[in-house]
């Protein structure tokens, strides 16, 4: 039909249409396009000195600190604080010593938190006070937000010398030296492997008896809000005999309290030996984002092995996802006297619709399932969670089943928080932050007050009961006073007195690392008060 049309149209159309195909044919092919599309695909480099650009000018004597002084800042959550006793660790061994002098020191790091526009807020403050302060120190950006801002930090900071991700601490010591020659440094390349196993993290707190010990980095589960898998990368965990090989280590040098870090602690699978688990840790009703995980040895297994270390050293961890939570791994907290009754269970919200919308993956039934089989399996647990207040699209309804939630399932401690939109997040490109600030944060006032109610009600029933605390230091209240925590977390204040040991042995003032029995007089929300009664064990069941 076409072709009969094409005959029948007039001499001039059909030169027309022959001049056209000439054009066409002698036009820009796909390659003209492609070459036209490049400048706009450019994206900014990861690293520079590349190693082979800094190779030209630095030896690896260059590298060494020389006795140059440190301050190191941390800011956020504790793996931020294991972060940069990794930080210190590395730095350590190639020279470099730590300084308390912020003003005379050669090198000022922060370690840095972006979970939340409040959290940067901060270090952009700090910057400026360092360029009135520390006008002669080579300041560095480490962490979450240097992997987050990247070359903007440079950019809007002509104070800042250097920027590293969390991935890329092994490399300062060149970043360092490249600094010393006059130019900015940067390295916020992600790894799929680095776990920095290998590294022995230095400790800022000596005295202390409680040592974190990071066991995986990153998360997989993509939740709409959070920054995180954007910061710290794919989740990838550490060999278990290496993370047994530094439990031990810290056993040996007197440590009484374990916590083992995580982005998602208990999504823990190492995939680096045998035997193999066909298994999966997601708990029934909670989906992922991600195919399920099989293989490998689950959290499950390395928390036996942290616990059988030694019987009289507390074992704890965070921060979890509720969807990881399988029956054995509770059962194991139930029949461990050394793993304490005290869960981190993050809701973010009380909505199905809201909790939707974060891509939790779970409903408001299926969470409550799951506190129900946690009450049931683990007499006495204390529970935890985290909550955002005006997520995209929560209604004053939503926020009340949030607030109703609360209620019923009765927490300890909650960390709430009003939302903060961050950029390169699926709620970024996809939802509307449409509830105001004022909203955000009544409403946090609110989910804060209604978590206290609850939690002076839990401890009010502490009251008359023995409990066993193990002792962290003098009370921020007077130096006559101890503060510890029981089993399931809660800060205990006790007299600093002589008290009896085991089997009425000789008396002594309780010492850091102690564990003492003592019986609840008094609660508030966040804190109770006991009276001491002797230094005791784990073992001898207070």
């Amino acid at each position: 039909m076409l072709k009969r049309l094409c005959c029948s149209w007039p001499a001039a159309i059909k030169v027309h249409l022959s001049t056209c195909r000439t054009a066409i044919k002698d036009g820009p092919g796909l390659d003209h396009f492609i070459a036209k599309a490049q400048p706009s695909r450019h994206r900014a480099p990861k690293v520079f000195p590349l190693p082979i650009e800094s190779d030209t000018y630095l030896s690896p004597e260059d590298f060494h600190g020389a006795g140059r002084t440190v301050k190191f800042l941390t800011y956020g959550c504790q793996m931020n604080v294991n972060d940069m006793e990794v930080v210190r660790s590395i730095l350590f061994k190639n020279g470099y010593v730590e300084t308390e002098d912020e003003r005379n020191a050669n090198v000022v790091l922060l370690m840095t938190c972006s979970i939340r526009e409040s959290a940067e807020d901060k270090i952009w403050r700090k910057l400026q006070l360092l360029r009135a302060n520390a006008k002669t120190a080579t300041v560095g950006v480490l962490g979450c937000m240097a992997e987050r801002i990247r070359e903007g930090i440079l950019n809007k900071s002509k104070f800042v010398d250097l920027v590293v991700g969390p991935d890329a601490y092994r490399d300062l010591p060149r970043l360092l030296a490249a600094t010393r020659f006059g130019q900015n440094a940067m390295n916020v390349q992600l790894s799929l492997e680095e776990t920095y196993a290998d590294i022995q993290p230095v400790r800022a707190e000596a005295a202390s008896k409680s040592a974190f010990v990071s066991i995986m980095r990153g998360c997989d589960n993509m939740c709409t809000y959070c920054v995180v898998p954007f910061t710290r990368g794919r989740e990838r965990s550490r060999p278990v005999d290496s993370i047994i090989d530094e439990v031990r280590q810290l056993s040996d040098q007197g440590f009484k309290q374990i916590i083992l870090l995580g982005q998602n602690v208990n999504s823990y699978r190492d995939m680096s030996q045998l035997p193999v688990s066909t298994s999966t840790s997601t708990v029934a009703g909670f989906k992922t984002v991600y195919k399920p995980k099989t293989g490998g040895l689950t959290f499950a297994t390395l928390l036996e092995k942290v616990s059988a270390v030694n019987p009289e050293m507390r074992i704890r961890f965070t921060s979890p996802h509720p969807k990881d939570f399988p029956l054995p791994v509770l059962q194991l907290i139930r029949d461990r006297p050394n793993i304490c009754n005290q869960l981190h269970l993050p809701a973010q919200s009380g909505d199905d619709a809201v909790l939707e919308a974060m891509g939790r993956g779970y409903t408001r039934e299926a969470y409550l399932d799951l506190v129900a089989q946690v009450k049931e399996t683990i007499p006495g647990v204390g529970l935890t969670s985290d909550f955002i207040a005006g997520f995209c699209g929560e209604t004053e309804e939503a926020h009340q089943r949030t607030l109703d939630l609360i209620r019923e399932v009765g927490y300890y401690f909650c960390f709430v928080f009003p939302y903060s939109m961050r950029e390169r997040t699926r709620a970024h490109r996809r939802l509307d932050d449409n509830v105001s600030d004022e909203v955000k944060q009544r409403r946090t006032v609110e989910l804060a007050h209604v978590f206290r109610e609850k939690a002076l009600e839990l401890n009010t029933k502490l009251i008359g009961s023995t409990q066993l605390i193990l002792i962290e230091g003098k009370s921020r209240r007077s130096d006559r006073h101890l503060s510890g925590r029981i089993d399931s977390g809660t800060k205990v204040i006790i007299d600093d007195v002589p008290l009896p040991g085991l089997d009425d042995t000789a008396t002594a003032n309780p010492q850091v690392g102690e564990y003492v029995a003592v019986t609840i007089t008094a609660a508030t929300s966040q804190s109770l008060t006991a009276i001491p009664l002797r230094r005791s064990s784990i073992a001898s069941g207070f």
